[in-house]
């Protein structure tokens, strides 16, 4: 777990458990299903969700698109996703799903930290067409989080 907040964070609760939100954010060949930015996901190496695995992953927005290489640091059943995402060789985020579960369903937190050195920062702009990356994040968050709640319910 980082030691700095998160860039950017939010939560939403859902009539789903805790292994049910787990088995969903973890499986990330699904993710395009509820992500606000991330189109597809794809294990590399035969990977699964387990501590070290890698999987591409390949974003959109508008007419821009990139894609880059994450692996899973956290896997903890009913609890914890996390990645780092690396892009030409640089870390770039961590993403984060905690659970926690509540009376009739779980807590979900999406949480975020930029780790873009400052060169990659602006190179990044051409190619996501983003110039602020913490305010698009902290609405990609809300989107996916709202997405994945309709998934996960339904």
């Amino acid at each position: 777990m980082p030691s700095t907040p998160p860039t950017a964070s939010a939560a939403v609760t859902v009539s789903a458990s805790p292994q049910a939100v787990y088995d969903l954010v973890s499986d990330v060949t699904r993710t395009g299903e509820y992500s606000a930015e991330c189109v597809s996901c794809e294990w590399l190496d035969g990977g699964t969700a387990a501590v070290g695995a890698r999987f591409r992953g390949r974003n959109r927005r508008g007419r821009r698109g990139w894609s880059t290489v994450s692996r899973v640091t956290d896997a903890e059943p009913g609890k914890r996703f996390a990645f780092e995402v690396i892009t030409m060789g640089t870390p770039v985020a961590r993403w984060q799903f905690d659970l926690v579960a509540t009376g009739d369903g779980c807590t979900v937190t999406e949480s975020t930290w930029d780790r873009r050195p400052a060169w990659l920062r602006y190179a990044s702009i051409p190619v996501t067409g983003v110039r602020d990356r913490t305010a698009e994040n902290t609405r990609n968050i809300s989107r996916t989080l709202d997405r994945l709640k309709s998934v996960v319910e339904s």
